[in-house]
C-alpha cells in the first residue's frame, strides 16, 4: 500500500544515527516524492541519509510559509496513483507545529494511508526533561510580540497551569529567546517553575528547571539563536 510517511529530521547538528532509527533511512531511500517545508534543508537532509542519493531525480513540493496551501491537495497526486511520499519539516517531527498537518488532514479525509516515523520532537523531549506534569500539558506555539499582550498571555498560562496542574509550553523566534526569558522572569510569580530546553539532542544542549526566584538569583543563560522550548508549571499550593 502506498503511504504518506512523516519523516522526522534532527533538531540541530546531530549525527543521524544518534536520533533516527535505521528503518527511517530505508524508507527515505525508497521514496521519490517529498512534500517539504524548505527544499534546501530537505535536500541537505537527504544527502546526510546517503551520499549516493540522486537528488536531481527526486521531486520536491514546498509547503513552507510562502507556499500556496491550495496546492497541497495537488501535491498528493503521486500518492493517489500508488506511489509513497514523504513529508519533511525544517526540524524535528513533521505535522507538529508545522504545515505538514494540513497535508495529513487531506490524507485523512480521503482515507489515504499515513505513517508517522519515530524521531525527535523538541516538545516531548522538553516535557520529558522538565520534571513537570507529563500527563497533562499544552503546547501554545508563539506568544504575542507586543509586551503588554505577551505579559497578559503569560499570566493566563500561569493561572491555567496552577488551576489545572497542566504544564504549559511555548516557543519564540530564536533571536528573541533572551528577551522572552527576561519577560518570563519579570512577569511570573517567584514560585512558578520555568524550564529552559535549548539545543536539544545537540552538543550545545541546555536543559534546566528552576523557580523564577532561583533563576533571578543566577546569571541568565545566553540562549542566542539556538532553538529553545520554554515550559512553565505553577503548583496549586504555591
Amino acid at each position: 500500500m502506498a503511504s504518506l510517511y512523516l519523516i522526522p529530521v534532527t533538531l540541530g547538528d546531530t549525527p543521524l544515527d544518534h536520533v533516527l532509527p535505521s528503518r527511517n533511512h530505508e524508507i527515505v531511500l525508497s521514496l521519490r516524492h517529498f512534500i517539504v517545508e524548505e527544499v534546501r534543508t530537505a535536500r541537505r537532509f537527504l544527502k546526510q541519509v546517503s551520499r549516493d542519493v540522486d537528488i536531481d531525480s527526486l521531486h520536491f513540493y514546498p509547503m513552507g510559509k510562502h507556499a500556496d496551501a491550495a496546492l497541497f491537495s495537488q501535491y498528493l497526486e503521486p500518492l493517489r496513483r500508488g506511489e509513497s511520499m514523504g513529508v519533511i519539516s525544517e526540524a524535528g517531527c513533521p505535522a507538529v507545529a508545522d504545515p505538514g498537518a494540513d497535508v495529513v488532514a487531506i490524507c485523512q479525509r480521503e482515507g489515504l494511508d499515513v505513517v508517522p516515523l519515530v524521531g525527535p520532537s523538541s516538545i516531548l523531549l522538553a516535557v520529558m526533561g522538565s520534571g513537570f506534569n507529563g500527563q497533562s500539558f499544552a503546547f501554545n506555539g508563539y506568544l504575542p510580540i507586543a509586551p503588554d499582550e505577551r505579559a497578559k498571555r503569560l499570566k493566563q498560562l500561569e493561572a491555567r497551569s496552577q488551576a489545572e496542574g497542566q504544564t504549559q509550553l511555548f516557543i519564540e523566534t530564536p533571536y528573541r529567546n533572551d528577551k522572552l526569558l527576561a519577560t518570563l522572569l519579570s512577569t511570573l510569580h517567584p514560585s512558578t517553575q520555568v524550564c529552559i530546553a535549548s539545543g536539544l539532542t545537540t552538543e550545545a544542549q541546555y536543559l534546566h528547571t528552576h523557580s523564577v526566584r532561583a533563576w533571578r538569583q543566577m546569571p541568565p543563560p545566553t540562549l542566542g539563536k539556538v532553538p529553545t522550548i520554554f515550559a512553565i508549571f505553577a503548583r496549586r499550593n504555591a
